[in-house]
């Protein structure tokens, strides 16, 4: 819905917008942006030339180091934008239940974490050091079907998971294997607190690094285009 409200406030204002048109090439002319060349060979001019493409794309992959200055290529080259959480969407058959809380509690609409300490969350992060998946994971979860019941067919649920820690090469490199462990681990997760959950699972959509920047094109996974730590974010 933001997405949709986004693209009609621009075309509002007389914008056009082109989908399924990958940019090859931003084109400098004489030091300044002249507008993008598509890997269609394509060509379109403009006064600006605005990407909301992470900085190692942009900068690295549709420009020529050529066009930049040297310090702005070098720390390019230096930004660091490992991707570190997985997504899963899941279809259910029925509202799941859950320890501790009563049968459709107003709580099952809110968000739903699975963590007791920060003890536990530092465990997850070192398997994420290790190059491998959290075998116990921190869960972020949401049924937002109970909100907006258009996102689901009647008595039917959709489920949100963000799951961190996953990284951006498993043990050497993805594969769909791997990808579906990764999945059943989130899931054991989700069933040790909810008795039923196995039981209403009709479809799961997992997404790790590799789907995330193949799908969206975000720069090994990572959602926020860059590493959020404090070198990259206060300097």
């Amino acid at each position: 819905a933001v997405s949709e409200a986004l693209a009609s406030s621009f075309k509002s204002f007389g914008g056009k917008i082109q989908c399924d048109a990958e940019v090859g090439q931003i084109i400098v002319e004489s030091g300044r942006t002249k507008g993008v060349a598509l890997t269609n060979g394509d060509e379109y001019y403009a006064d600006v030339v605005v990407s909301n493409l992470d900085p190692k794309r942009t900068l690295l992959n549709i420009m020529s180091e050529n066009d930049l200055p040297k310090d702005i290529v070098q720390k390019a080259k230096n930004f660091k934008i490992r991707g570190s959480s997985g997504k899963l969407n899941i279809a259910l058959d029925g509202l799941p239940t859950f320890n501790g809380l009563p049968k459709n509690s107003p709580l099952m609409q809110t968000d739903m974490h699975m963590i007791d300490s920060l003890e536990r969350m530092e465990r997850a992060y070192d398997d994420w050091k290790d190059d491998t998946w959290s075998k116990d994971p921190y869960l972020d979860m949401l049924i937002p079907s109970q909100i907006d019941p258009t996102m689901a067919p009647p008595g039917k649920h959709m489920m949100s998971v963000f799951v961190q820690y996953c990284p951006v090469e498993a043990d050497g490199g993805w594969t769909d294997a791997k990808r579906d462990a990764f999945g059943a681990a989130v899931i054991d997760q989700i069933a040790d607190y909810s008795p039923n959950f196995k039981d209403l699972i009709l479809h799961a959509e997992i997404r790790t690094p590799r789907e995330l920047e193949a799908e969206v094109g975000l720069t090994e996974g990572n959602i926020f285009q860059g590493e959020l730590t404090l070198d990259q974010l206060m300097f």
